[in-house]
């Protein structure tokens, strides 16, 4: 096999164009066959096998530096810039990021789990490099799904500006992850299905040159921008922002993508290079189906369960089409994620109430509080990792003026084997600090319906963070209950142990009580269901009455329901109090369960750290 022989970007450099092709299916196979054992994105990265190889087959990395944007796409570059032996632990504890990563490897520029971000690494990483005399090209590679960001054009318009030789790579599958929407999709369709522009183009220039000969028709190429230019909006928006636009070009033909890049390596000044591809290309279920190939799971051990539990995101699902059933006046908005946020049964049921609006968290905050101004109640589904490039809008648009929008973070807490750029641990803690804004994370499938309602109802801009994966699995109360704002919940009476914890980790503290109770400890349990406000009736009066306080959170350690907790008795509680939480540290990928479990948060590693705190200041004789 091609593929064996290929452990650098200089062996590549080395096959003929033909050897490539073999390689390009060769490399497919290889993606295939380890992505369905240990899951990813794999649709994507199997619709960029072509252009990766005529990218390493012109450019020569690390020296060419070559910035991805999201890393849904870099599968084929990491295995053929020398992780090809490691790729089979991608996303694997302790493996290979499934995202570039420059502590990872000299050949990843810049590291991308969020979309939309590579123009503007890009420049800041050519711009270094001229101020620093450094060689080298710069390539940024970019998705047509990410050009709904804000970020993507703010990159266009300074790249534009500063005239550097920059070279943006226009992937267009026509998807993100769901089917992209927007004027900036329809453009591009467009562009690349209007034969007859095409044609009208070619025709121009070939009759101009043939009456007027090939010097005056440089001197009439303005006119020709004027006339034919005009008619290819995407071409003429990026060369409006500085751009010269070449394409489109046929992703998946090495005979024709390779000399373009070539030609493309030689210009000056910033060129933007529109490359049509297939998500899923080579894979016909992924061709067929490139949403539900996006990301594969992987084969999973077969666990035996008496009764399947829902997933959180099913739950808010059902609950939000169930609501919406009865109050018209609530709508729906996505960031893209149709699908991940469970919001594609609601568009099912209630189309003119659902809003897609791209890759684009910032607006879909100001244009949901657009919609609470006019008087409905806008539930904004966005996981908690994406929702921070919206944070300005919360504080801004939202919280100052304190519009009823309701913000449903999905993925809070620790997600798995995306790892640090999708673990969603720092929502309490950036939502808390907030004016204005309530915070809430329930402990069960009831209390998520229970606080949705209660979050339609009311008239603040409220949020309801749920992790991902399997909720508890208790039976479903259908009568709904409105739970009155900065209430806790006392789940035990117990000795002089306190422990408060919220969301996902409540039913761990249960567990982890019932090992406790072996050793003589029984603690009192309370469910903080409300980060913010926090229930300092409840906090004042169980305070006095036990000697150690023990709060529990996924989320950092800093700035969440343990912070909030410390803030209030502060200036007069005399007993111990200790956080357990995320620590202040980025968490890596690996299976989910197995994170949590390391980092100490399921029920018997929260038993066990209870039991040392004890023993550590001598307080578990004073309990007995």
């Amino acid at each position: 096999m091609l593929l064996d022989r290929i452990n650098s970007p200089d062996d590549l450099k080395k096959l003929s164009v033909n050897e490539l092709k073999q390689l390009a299916d060769e490399l497919r196979t290889f993606i295939v066959d380890v992505v369905t054992k240990t899951g990813g994105h794999l649709a994507s990265s199997l619709g960029v096998v072509e252009l990766t190889l005529a990218l390493l087959k012109v450019f020569s990395p690390p020296e060419d530096e070559i910035v991805w944007d999201v890393g849904h796409q870099a599968y084929p570059y990491k295995i053929l810039t020398g992780r090809k032996d490691k790729f089979p632990t991608l996303r694997q504890y302790k493996g290979i990021s499934g995202f570039p990563s420059i502590k990872e490897s000299v050949y990843d520029a810049f590291g991308a789990g969020h979309s939309s971000i590579s123009i503007s690494a890009a420049l800041g990483i050519k711009v270094a490099k001229r101020l620093k005399g450094e060689d080298g090209k710069v390539v940024a590679v970019i998705g047509d799904g990410a050009l709904t960001a804000g970020e993507a054009y703010e990159g266009l318009n300074n790249a534009g500006q500063l005239g550097e030789d920059l070279i943006v790579i226009l992937n267009d599958n026509r998807m993100s992850i769901s089917p992209n929407i927007g004027a900036m999709a329809n453009y591009l369709i467009k562009v690349t299905t209007d034969e007859w522009l095409r044609k009208a183009k070619g025709h121009f220039e070939y009759v101009s040159k043939k009456i007027f000969g090939e010097r005056v028709y440089k001197k009439f190429k303005r006119f020709e921008d004027l006339i034919v230019k005009g008619l290819f909006p995407p071409g003429m928006l990026f060369e409006e922002l500085g751009f010269r636009y070449i394409g489109p070009v046929d992703g998946h033909n090495l005979d024709t993508l390779i000399p373009v890049l070539e030609n493309v390596s030689k210009m000056k000044g910033p060129t933007l290079v529109h490359v049509i591809t297939k998500k899923g290309k080579g894979y016909k279920p992924a061709e067929e189906n490139p949403e539900k190939f996006h990301g594969v799971s992987g084969k999973k051990k077969t666990v035996l369960v008496e009764k399947k539990i829902p997933k959180w995101t099913s739950i808010f699902s059902e609950v939000l089409i169930e609501l919406a059933e009865k109050e018209e006046n609530i709508v729906a908005i996505t960031a893209a994620m149709p699908t991940g946020t469970g919001l594609d049964k609601f568009r099912e049921k209630f189309p003119e109430r659902y809003f897609d609006v791209g890759i684009a968290e910032q607006h879909a905050v100001t244009f949901a509080a657009g919609l609470a101004k006019k008087g409905l109640k806008p539930v904004v589904a966005i996981y908690s990792t994406f929702l921070q490039r919206a944070y300005d809008q919360i504080i801004h648009d939202v919280a100052l003026q304190e519009l009823p929008v309701v913000f449903a973070i999905d993925r809070g807490g620790i997600v798995g084997e995306d790892g640090p750029t999708h673990h969603g641990v720092f929502d309490l803690s950036y939502m808390r600090i907030v004016p204005n804004v309530v915070v809430s994370a329930p402990k069960d499938e009831n209390e998520l319906r229970n606080l949705l309602y209660t979050a339609i109802k009311s008239d603040l801009p409220f949020a309801i963070r749920y992790p991902r994966g399997a909720a508890v699995g208790v039976d479903i109360e259908r009568e709904f209950k409105e739970i009155p704002i900065g209430t806790w919940e006392i789940l035990k009476k117990g000795g002089e142990i306190l422990i408060i914890a919220t969301g996902w980790e409540v039913y761990q503290v249960l567990e982890a009580e019932k090992l406790l109770k072996e050793t003589g400890i029984e603690p009192t349990i309370v469910n903080a269901r409300f980060i913010k406000p926090i229930d300092e009736v409840m906090l004042t009066e169980l305070a006095k009455g036990h000697k150690i306080i023990v709060t529990v959170e996924e989320n950092t350690v800093k700035g969440g329901l343990g912070s909030a907790v410390n803030e209030f008795l502060a200036s007069w509680y005399d007993g111990r109090i200790f956080n357990i939480g995320v620590p202040d540290m980025f968490i890596e990928h690996g299976e989910q369960s197995l994170l949590r479990e390391k980092l100490g948060l399921t029920g018997k590693e929260l038993a066990g750290r209870i039991l040392k705190i004890c023993n550590n200041f001598n307080l578990l004789s004073d309990l007995r």
